[in-house]
């Protein structure tokens, strides 16, 4: 049985200032591992606005999951690449810090260092079965650290969010459209 968060001892200051340090020196460390390995260009994917192609691999592994409920098996994969259209576009209109912080998000995931231990996805992407993508994002949902829950929250609004900006989406919700002016 996993204990509840308000069972586990309060977290000290000095116990937060240790992990927000250590946090930082981690992220620090990806993104500049990343940067100077050249694994993460800032450069968008052909075709697309804001996602890179080192992004890809993530998301179309993952938002097929992240979907299941809201359309059929069949429809699924058309679904998932509207999701992964819609999503590109809305980050290509977000403001420059936050878009700097969405592909943090996104190297954190993709980075093999980075990947195994904190998704326990040790494989590639590509590779990843529908329930090892399912326990990772119970894992983050129900993590005790708080970095990998709101990790896990932005991530599962980015896609309800492109999914549900679309109009193939409305139906299946009971959403008539917005009103004919």
């Amino acid at each position: 049985m996993n204990p509840s968060l308000t069972d586990t001892p309060a977290l000290s200051r000095r116990g937060l200032l240790k992990f927000s340090l250590g946090a930082s020196a981690l992220l620090s460390t990806v993104g500049l591992g990343a940067s100077l390995s050249g694994c993460s260009p800032s450069l968008p994917a052909k075709g697309l606005a804001a996602l890179r192609d080192s992004d890809l691999p993530f998301l179309r592994a993952v938002i097929p999951v992240m979907l299941e409920g809201a359309v059929t098996v069949e429809q699924r994969t058309a679904a998932a690449d509207a999701t992964l259209e819609s999503l590109d576009t809305g980050l290509a209109h977000l403001s420059p810090p936050m878009l700097k912080l969405t592909r943090q998000l996104f190297d954190v995931l993709t980075l093999g260092i980075t990947r195994g231990p904190l998704t326990g996805v040790w494989g590639s992407w590509e590779t990843a079965s529908a329930d090892d993508i399912r326990q990772f994002l119970d894992r983050w949902e129900n993590s005790s650290l708080d970095l990998l829950r709101q990790g896990h929250s932005s991530l599962l609004q980015m896609v309800m969010m492109a999914w549900y900006s679309r109009v193939e989406a409305w139906t299946h919700c009971g959403y008539p459209g917005p009103p004919t002016v």
